[in-house]
C-alpha cells in the first residue's frame, strides 16, 4: 500500500517536472547559449524549482479532488432542486466572487489608477475610487458571463452566434472608446480567468450538460470561459466611457 502510494506520488512529480520542462529548457538556454552567464544563486534556484514542481503536482490534485467535484456536484444538485433563479443566481455569484479577489485583477486595477492619475486622466484623490470601480466593473462583467454561459447551456444555443456577436461588440466599442482605457480592457479579459475560476466554472459547466438531457458535456459544457474573457473588455470600455 505504502510502495503504491510513493509509486504514485514519484509520477505525479514526474508529470509536474514534463510539464515545466519546456519553461526550463528555453530559459537556460537563453542564460547559458545566448547570454553567456552562469545562473546566478544555482542552488536557490534548484532549491526553488523542486517548490515549484511540488506545488505544481499539489495544485493539480487539488484541483481534481476538491475544485472539480465541487462545481459538478453543485450543478448536479441545483438542476435537482428544479430551482433555476438559484442556478443563475449562482452562477452569477460564483463569477463575481472569484473575480473580485483576484490578485492580477488588483495589481492591475491599482496600476491603471496610478497611470490614470500620472496622465492626468483623474485625480489623485480618486485613484482609489477609480481602481475599485474598474475592478467591480470586470466581476459584474464576469459574473454575468458566466449566467448567460449557464443560459446558454440550458437553452442550447450553439455559442458561435454568442462568441462571434460580442467581438463585433468588441470591435464595434474599440472605435469609439477612449484611447487610455482600450488596452487595459483588452488585459482585463485575460486577467480574469484564474487559477480558482476557470476550474469550479469548467466544473459547473460540463456537470450542468453532463444532468440536462440532451445536452453534450463535450459541445455544450465547455465554453464559460470564453464569456468570462469577453464581457470584461466590453463592460471595462463602457466603464473608460463614462469616466473619461
Amino acid at each position: 500500500m505504502i510502495l503504491k502510494l510513493v509509486l504514485n506520488i514519484a509520477n505525479k512529480l514526474k508529470t509536474s517536472f514534463l510539464d515545466l520542462l519546456p519553461i526550463i529548457l528555453v530559459v537556460s538556454f537563453f542564460q547559458i547559449v545566448v547570454l553567456q552567464q552562469p545562473f546566478p544563486n544555482l542552488s536557490e534556484i534548484l532549491v526553488g524549482l523542486v517548490f515549484v514542481v511540488i506545488g505544481l503536482m499539489l495544485f493539480v490534485e487539488g484541483l481534481e479532488i476538491g475544485l472539480f467535484p465541487i462545481g459538478e456536484n453543485l450543478s448536479y444538485a441545483l438542476v435537482k432542486k428544479g430551482s433555476l433563479f438559484w442556478l443563475l443566481l449562482f452562477s452569477f455569484l460564483l463569477g463575481f466572487s472569484t473575480t473580485v479577489a483576484e490578485p492580477a485583477l488588483i495589481a492591475v486595477a491599482n496600476e491603471a489608477g496610478e497611470i490614470a492619475v500620472e496622465a492626468n486622466l483623474i485625480k489623485a484623490e480618486i485613484a482609489d475610487s477609480y481602481s475599485l470601480g474598474l475592478r467591480l466593473s470586470v466581476a459584474i462583467s464576469v459574473g454575468l458571463a458566466i449566467l448567460i454561459g449557464i443560459w446558454r447551456i440550458i437553452k442550447g444555443w450553439p455559442i458561435y452566434y454568442l462568441i462571434i456577436g460580442g467581438y463585433v461588440l468588441v470591435i464595434v466599442m474599440t472605435l469609439f472608446a477612449p484611447e487610455e482605457i482600450i488596452g487595459i480592457a483588452y488585459d482585463a479579459g485575460g486577467v480574469t480567468t484564474s487559477t480558482i475560476t476557470v476550474p469550479l466554472v469548467t466544473a459547473l459547466g460540463v456537470g450542468l450538460a453532463t444532468v440536462i438531457e440532451g445536452r453534450s458535456p463535450l459541445t455544450d459544457g465547455f465554453g464559460l470561459i470564453a464569456f468570462a474573457s469577453l464581457l470584461p473588455m466590453i463592460f471595462v470600455m463602457g466603464y473608460g466611457m463614462l469616466i473619461y
